[in-house]
């Protein structure tokens, strides 16, 4: 089979890319970003003009929902799909749910899911009024382009909303001229689990997918935010997790014919779920993590997908772990850093295995993996168990055999769970089939 991978920026499919390849079916893939081009090379077949190979594609993937560029990839997956093509993708309306958090919440409401008490502001001086008026703790969301700034999310730590106040007022100053909005979105205490399915542009793929996401830098889930640092999770049915959330959004996005994956990331405790917010494509590296725990073919299964059939999805029935493998300056952006610390640095392996060793940032010169892009993310490092003890030595134990100079990571993916984490949810009733 012919598969088309199409990114703008960041090259977030190498791998899936790669795996597809590996499988040996033609692949075909174009970034657009010119500080990303050279991601994947060795690795990927290229292309430097998607739009010249689509009538060639029998499976054409995007990876991101492009935030802040004139056309998102929904709406160019929307056009594909209407002109006969097959395509793993968004529509603009699903692309909306990630740009605009107060759209998001209403689509949650209109389908019966929970929400948590927020407010959009495009104002600074208005959403400090606001919290000194409603005294308690808040996350800031950015709004627009911004939200990719993962650093630019707080979470409050104060009752009254005080350290709210103050980050606003610094934000006002230091980035009021981009951040054209933000949303307050009142703080819920529990444990934070994203479901994750695959829309097959009529109803979700069984099983379904659960994740925990690892967002700041340090052990602890202390230091900036990262976008992610590593992934934990696990397949299951269509358990009351499920089905109060993603599962009542069923026919809404079968009426947008959506085709993909898409997560929403919720806080539950003892009193109910409430949504966060929504990842309407593919999220890193939680693909990466997916692919590993497929079973069966990777590329049938997204064939099947794009061609709205039911794809027949074998996983790994236990836990599973992905840890990042970052360099400097990652998060942060500074191009003498990296060239000094990370450009083109060499990947050392000390065994011939290269099982759960997955490219982001990578490419392959004579034979030698490197970091390449900007961002400072060359791997990710998976692991399965039947136990997320045994997944978590398996991914740690495989990072120990990998070599890079100034090389960081967490080293406690996957610890929350086991210190609680899951307990809680099957004491809570949400883990059990729905009505139970």
């Amino acid at each position: 089979m012919n598969f088309l991978f199409v990114s703008a920026d960041a090259a977030l499919i190498t791998d899936l890319a790669w795996q597809v390849h590996r499988e040996g079916h033609d692949v075909r893939y174009y970034i657009e970003a010119e500080r990303d081009k050279e991601i994947g090379d060795g690795f990927v077949p290229k292309t430097d003009d998607w739009r010249a190979e689509v009538e060639w594609a029998d499976v054409i993937v995007f990876d991101d929902i492009w935030v802040g560029s004139d056309i998102g990839t929904g709406a160019l997956a929307q056009e594909l799909r209407e002109e006969g093509h097959a395509v793993v993708g968004g529509t603009p309306n699903t692309d909306r749910l990630e740009e605009d958090r107060g759209y998001a919440m209403d689509v949650l409401e209109e389908h019966g899911v929970n929400t948590i008490e927020q407010r959009i502001f495009r104002d600074f001086d208005e959403g400090i009024e606001y919290v000194r008026r409603n005294r308690a703790p808040y996350v800031i969301k950015p709004l627009g382009e911004v939200q990719n700034v993962k650093r630019l999310l707080y979470v409050g730590n104060e009752d009254d909303g005080s350290d709210v106040v103050e980050v606003l007022r610094a934000y006002k100053q230091a980035w009021g001229h981009r951040m054209k909005g933000f949303q307050l979105q009142r703080k819920v205490e529990g444990v934070e689990i994203a479901v994750c399915g695959f829309f097959n542009g009529e109803t979700f793929v069984d099983p379904v997918n659960f994740n925990f996401e690892h967002k700041k830098l340090f052990p602890g889930n202390i230091g900036p935010s990262t976008g992610e640092m590593g992934t934990s999770m696990f397949w299951a049915g269509r358990n009351r997790l499920f089905e109060e959330t993603l599962g009542r959004l069923e026919p809404w996005l079968a009426e947008e014919g959506y085709v993909g994956s898409i997560d929403i990331n919720c806080i539950v405790n003892e009193h109910g779920i409430y949504p966060l917010e929504f990842t309407p494509r593919f999220g890193y590296p939680t693909i990466t993590l997916q692919e590993e725990s497929f079973e069966s073919s990777t590329a049938q299964f997204f064939y099947d997908l794009a061609h709205g059939n039911d794809p027949e999805l074998s996983v790994h029935s236990g836990y599973q772990i992905a840890v990042r493998i970052v360099l400097p300056p990652f998060p942060f952006t500074d191009e003498k850093t990296y060239d000094e610390n990370s450009r083109n640095a060499a990947v050392v392996f000390e065994t011939d295995s290269r099982e759960g060793v997955h490219i982001e940032d990578a490419k392959l010169v004579d034979g030698q993996w490197r970091a390449a892009g900007e961002s400072g993310i060359p791997l990710v490092v998976t692991g399965k168990g039947e136990t997320m003890q045994e997944a978590r030595k398996q991914a740690y134990d495989r990072v120990d055999d990998i070599v890079i100079p100034n090389l960081y990571y967490r080293d406690d993916i996957g610890e929350r769970w086991i210190s609680g984490d899951g307990d809680r949810l099957l004491a809570w009733g949400y883990l059990g089939p729905a009505g139970e």
